[in-house]
C-alpha cells in the first residue's frame, strides 16, 4: 500500500489519501473503509444521452465521485472490493444523493474520509504501508488424492487452488492403478505450486501431510525436476519445508505454523505470532484458567486490574456496524497498550483469526492469576437470585 497523502487534524477528524498495489491491500482497505465515511474514487457509469433527433442512447464515462458509505462487500478470493453509497458531491454525470457503486482495485488511487480516525485503523494504514508485512509463506497441505495449496499472508491464509483426485486402493499383486493416479495427482500440485506460488518472495514453502505423503511427494517433484531440467524447483529446493499435518485440509495448517521447525524459520512473520499467541493462550486456559480470560466483559475487568500481559482480538470486530461497540474494542486496545501490555489484532481470514472467533473474537493472557473476578460474578448472580 502507497500513501500519498495523510491531513488529520487534532480532533482526529481527516482524510487519506492511499494507492492500494497487491491484493493483499485490498483487505487492508476493506477494514478501513466503515458505514458513515466518505470515499471518493475513479470509477465508471453508466449514462443516458439524447440526441438532437430525440433517440436516447447509453455509453460508460470514467468519472471521479464522492460518496458516503452505506455497504461494502469484499470478495476475499477474487481480492475485490465494492462499496456502495449515495453521492455527496455535485458531478456533471451523477445527481447529489444518487445511489452509485465504486468498485476498488489495485493501482488506482482513493481517498478516505472520517469523522473519527482511531488507532486501530491508523495502526492497519501503518502496517499496510510497510513493505515488511509483504506475503511470505506458503503452504501446500496434503493428503493422498486432497491438496490445498494457500499462500499464509500477514493478514490471511488465502486458497489458491485445490486438487482432488481419486486415488484407487492398493489391490493384491495389482498396484499400477494405484500408482498411476497417485503420480498424476502429484503431477497436478507440482502444476498448482509453479502456478500459484512466486518462488522470488516467498521465504518458505511448507509441505505439510501425515504419513510419508509429504516425502513421497518431494521426491517425485524433485526429480521430475532434474528430468525436465526445471531451473526453478531446484534453484528454490531449499525453501521447501516438510512438516506433519493430520489431513490435507485448509484447518490443518495451523498445526504445521505451530511446528517448533516452522517458528524459527517463520520467527519474523506476523502468521508465525499470531498461531503462538494462540496457542500459548490455550496452554494457559488448560494449566492456569485462572490466567486465560475470553469474551468482552471478562477482558474488561481483567484490563481494569491492569492484569493483562497479552490481548488477542479479532480484526472483525472493528468492523461492527454499531460507533459504540467499535469504540469500545479500540478503547480495550488503547488501555492495554498503555499499561504496558501486547496486542495481537487477529484476522479473521486467517486460520488462527477463525478459531478466535469461536472463542467470541476477545481473550487475553493476563500477568497474575485474577480468581475474584469470576467470584465476583458468583456473588452477583447468587444475589440475584
Amino acid at each position: 500500500m502507497k500513501l500519498v497523502r495523510k491531513d488529520i487534524e487534532k480532533d482526529n477528524a481527516g482524510q487519506v489519501t492511499l494507492v492500494p498495489e497487491e491484493p493483499e491491500d485490498m483487505w487492508h482497505t476493506y477494514n478501513l473503509v466503515q458505514v458513515g465515511d466518505s470515499l471518493r474514487a475513479s470509477t465508471i457509469r453508466k449514462v443516458q444521452t439524447e440526441s438532437s433527433t430525440g433517440s436516447v442512447g447509453s455509453n460508460r464515462v470514467r468519472t471521479t465521485l464522492t460518496v458516503c458509505v452505506e455497504a461494502i462487500d469484499f470478495d476475499s478470493q477474487a481480492c475485490q472490493l465494492r462499496v456502495k453509497g449515495t453521492n455527496i458531491q455535485e458531478n456533471e454525470y451523477v445527481k447529489m444523493g444518487a445511489y452509485h457503486t465504486i468498485e476498488l482495485e489495485p493501482n488506482r488511487q482513493f481517498t478516505l474520509a472520517k469523522k473519527q480516525w482511531d488507532s486501530v485503523v491508523l495502526e492497519r494504514i501503518e502496517q499496510a504501508c510497510d513493505p515488511a508485512w509483504s506475503a511470505d509463506v506458503a503452504a501446500v497441505v496434503m493428503q493422498e488424492g486432497l491438496a490445498h495449496i494457500c499462500l499464509v499472508t500477514p493478514s490471511m491464509t488465502l486458497t489458491r487452488a485445490k486438487v482432488e483426485v481419486n486415488i484407487p486402493r492398493k489391490r493384491k499383486g495389482n498396484c499400477s492403478q494405484h500408482d498411476r493416479a497417485l503420480e498424476r495427482f502429484y503431477e497436478q500440485v507440482v502444476q498448482a505450486i509453479q502456478r500459484h506460488i512466486h518462488f522470488d518472495v516467498v521465504k518458505c514453502i511448507l509441505v505439510a501431510s501425515p504419513g510419508f505423503v509429504r516425502e513421497q511427494f518431494c521426491d517425485y517433484m524433485f526429480q521430475q525436476a532434474v528430468k525436465t531440467d526445471n531451473k526453478v524447483l531446484l534453484e528454490n529446493r531449499s525453501k521447501f519445508l516438510q512438516v506433519h499435518a493430520s489431513s490435507g485440509h485448509k484447518y490443518s495448517l495451523k498445526e504445521a505454523l505451530c511446528d517448533p521447525a516452522v517458528a524459527s524459520r517463520l520467527s519474523d512473520t506476523k502468521a508465525a505470532g499470531e498461531v503462538k499467541a494462540l496457542d500459548d493462550f490455550y496452554k494457559m486456559l488448560q494449566h492456569e484458567p485462572d490466567r486465560a480470560f475470553y469474551g468482552l466483559k471478562q477482558v474488561e475487568k481483567a484490563n481494569e486490574a491492569m492484569a493483562i500481559d497479552t490481548l488477542l482480538i479479532s480484526d472483525e470486530l472493528f468492523r461492527h456496524q454499531d460507533v459504540a461497540t467499535r469504540s469500545r474494542y479500540v478503547r480495550l486496545v488503547d488501555s492495554v497498550k498503555e499499561n504496558a501490555g501486547t496486542v495481537r489484532i487477529f484476522s479473521s481470514l486467517h486460520v488462527s483469526g477463525e478459531q478466535l472467533s469461536q472463542l467470541t473474537g476477545v481473550a487475553a493472557i493476563l500477568r497474575f492469576p485474577v480468581p475474584e473476578l469470576s467470584d465476583q460474578e458468583d456473588d452477583s448472580s447468587s444475589e440475584e437470585d
